[in-house]
């Protein structure tokens, strides 16, 4: 006897699992009946601003943000919404419309860990731990920290103005 575990992204109802559920098939020469458990509890991440520890529900951003590049626009917008798919004849050189279908010159820019990947890569760190909730803490205190020091430092540098 052996068991696989399977995540299936689903609705609130589990309609797609509830299909599954006490369902047969062959795996080589095993007949597999799908059983359905507990969810994993794993660290929620948020489809809004793309963030690890709240649900898109509790996101408290003001904007959406780009998968792709973490811009202030849903992924389906970035072509509208960034500089390098339009023309710019003003600059030296100038720079060409990007073509219908060929991709922006943007790296990726993932906005937990500023690594150049999508937001839902599986080789992230942060993905990586995603059923870690001591490590995530930890993440999320160290960027509350650097967050108040560059805020400390930027006013203190304006008051010496």
């Amino acid at each position: 006897m052996f068991i696989i575990w399977i995540d299936i992204w689903d609705s609130k109802n589990s309609s797609k699992a509830k299909l599954l559920i006490n369902h047969s098939f062959n795996f080589g020469r095993y007949i597999v009946t799908i059983r359905g458990t507990n969810m994993n509890p794993s660290i929620p991440q948020c489809h809004n601003c793309w963030k690890w520890g709240h649900s898109t529900f509790a996101c408290k951003a003001h904007s959406t943000g780009c998968q792709k590049y973490g811009g202030p626009h849903r992924i389906e917008h970035h072509r509208d919404m960034v500089w390098c798919y339009k023309a710019n004849f003003k600059i030296n050189p100038p720079h060409l419309e990007t073509k219908q279908g060929e991709l922006c010159s943007h790296s990726f820019k993932y906005v937990n860990c500023k690594d150049e990947h999508m937001t839902d890569n599986n080789k992230c760190l942060f993905w990586r731990h995603r059923f870690n909730q001591e490590w995530h803490l930890k993440k999320a205190q160290e960027a509350r920290e650097i967050r108040a020091n560059s805020i400390h430092l930027a006013v203190g540098s304006s008051n010496n103005i």
